[in-house]
């Protein structure tokens, strides 16, 4: 049997600055009952001495001293983001800050032959990162470690419908030949891709500068997402179910369960999390997708299509639609604009479905586990689906819930657009290290802002009074001389604050 490494351990960083959303709706015009439902309760930001590099050295530095890992074991370490202030180095800027912490702290640095490599695509950098730490380990690191870091910063321009879904953290993973926590099924884990265009991109900031070249008065640069709601949606949801469509057909390959079987077998499924209601929106439309699949769960189909007032054999033509792989979303959607749906008929069958007694009582049963701690989080972008398990592994050992042995299901997914779909199983003995994980930790001695203080940080600016430093690392200072004999400019400077 090919060896399926996996997860040991777990841990994560947040800001310290965190925006009540409840308060932001009174700031903003916003309605808080509806906000809370699809969103959540409120999001982190970045102090100006925090960027991507700092939040994921912090959260790695954590996982080493917190599960005593070896810093001298680990080959590799691999970061997943998409809010990247370097377009030279990425990794290797974390794994030098963390030797810095780690000499700090009187401990040895990481490996000199440890890879460095940085991945990006969007929320899935976190995922792939997190797939190449275990191809790493099954192929060449047997009996060392591997480290995955995902850290990102959702951050949306005031006053867009992307404001309330911010945030930022990062989450660290240690992955071993003999994991802990989690063995990943590689074999039977499933990728897909589609280029989708105007989805949701993030250009350089220099498309934001005026015909002078200047930015925004009182602002730094920054690059801000540019997006189609609707047309977002519906991609992720897309492209998730063509990534489970692949992991089926591994499964049934290898003689596994599919369908309602394999779904029954889970205790659970963490999903991309951009906000609160997304996961359980793209889940209730797979299960619809899969009722397509036999002629018993077609019954079930054939009774949703009436109670929604559509033609079943329109339903199964658009199913049978998107899974062609000659059919192109994103063809489709510029011949007839970011608002058209190809599957409406499908889409509203799975709305009415979503709405169901028993798919309520399904998503409690598979979505619950973490599902309330992450409502603090916001979106992370690549670190979300992480931190999702990490918050669900910890809720579980929390409440002596015995996971020893069961399987999970990981989907990632990536704008633009990539999914992935991650068996997992929990090794028996898992509550030790999940123990350890620490989003509680994470989340405590938050400053709550005020808005002058909320605009404050989301323009770049200090602001009186939220002095301190964060736990881990901060920004020294950034290069500012570009001259023939020395060039730093835009170089940024790290320091550690002494604390893990």
């Amino acid at each position: 049997m090919a060896a399926q490494p996996g997860i040991s351990a777990i841990a994560v960083y947040v800001p310290r600055h965190r925006v009540d959303l409840e308060l932001w709706c009174g700031w903003t015009g916003n309605t808080w009952s509806k906000v809370a439902a699809v969103v959540g309760r409120g999001f982190r930001v970045c102090g100006p001495d925090e960027n991507t590099y700092t939040m994921a050295a912090s959260a790695a530095l954590r996982l080493i001293v917190d599960n005593r890992v070896d810093p001298r074991a680990v080959g590799f370490l691999g970061l997943g983001t998409e809010s990247a202030t370097d377009n030279s180095a990425g990794a290797v800027i974390v794994k030098g800050m963390v030797d810095q912490g780690l000499r700090a702290l009187g401990l040895p640095a990481l490996a000199r032959d440890c890879e460095v490599p940085e991945f990006k695509q969007a929320c899935l950098g976190g995922v792939y990162a997190l797939k190449a730490a275990a191809r790493w380990l099954a192929c060449e690191g047997s009996g060392r470690t591997a480290i995955a870091v995902a850290s990102d910063i959702a951050e949306y321009q005031r006053g867009s419908s992307g404001e309330p879904t911010q945030g930022a953290g990062a989450v660290a993973f240690a992955l071993e030949t003999d994991p802990r926590l989690l063995r990943l099924d590689l074999a039977c884990s499933a990728s897909a891709s589609s280029y989708r265009g105007f989805d949701f991109r993030k250009p350089m900031a220099r498309h934001f500068l005026d015909e002078a070249g200047r930015w925004g008065a009182g602002e730094r640069p920054r690059d801000y997402p540019v997006f189609n709601g609707k047309y977002s949606t519906l991609c992720y949801v897309d492209e998730v179910i063509a990534a489970l469509d692949v992991m089926f057909a591994r499964l049934e390959r290898d003689g596994a369960a599919t369908g309602p079987a394999f779904w029954d077998s889970l205790a659970a499924v963490f999903l991309h999390r951009p906000y609160h209601h997304l996961p359980a929106t793209a889940l209730a439309t797979a299960l619809v997708w899969d009722m397509a699949r036999g002629e018993e769960a077609r019954g079930r189909l054939a009774e949703l299509a009436v109670q929604t007032g559509v033609p079943l054999a329109e339903v199964l033509r658009q199913i049978e639609l998107a899974r062609d792989p000659g059919f192109d979303l994103f063809a489709e959607i510029r011949r007839y604009g970011p608002d058209h749906d190809p599957f409406a008929a499908a889409n509203a069958v799975a709305r009415q479905f979503r709405a169901s007694d028993g798919y309520a009582a399904f998503a409690r049963d598979k979505l619950g586990l973490g599902g309330e701690l992450v409502r603090e989080l916001g979106n992370l972008y690549s670190a979300s689906l992480p931190a999702w398990l990490a918050a669900g592994l910890e809720e579980a050992c929390e409440r002596g819930i015995d996971l020893g042995g069961k399987r999970v299901l990981l989907i990632g997914y990536g704008s633009g657009d990539a999914a992935e779909a991650i068996p997992a199983t929990v090794v028996e003995g898992w509550q030790e290290a999940a123990g350890a994980i620490g989003v509680r930790r994470a989340l405590q001695d938050a400053v709550g802002l005020d808005l002058e203080q909320y605009e404050a940080l989301h323009e770049g600016r200090a602001f009186p009074g939220l002095s301190g430093e964060p736990a881990g690392f901060a920004i020294d200072q950034v290069g500012q001389r570009n001259d023939a004999a020395f060039q730093d400019l835009g170089v940024e400077y790290y320091r550690f604050t002494g604390r893990v």
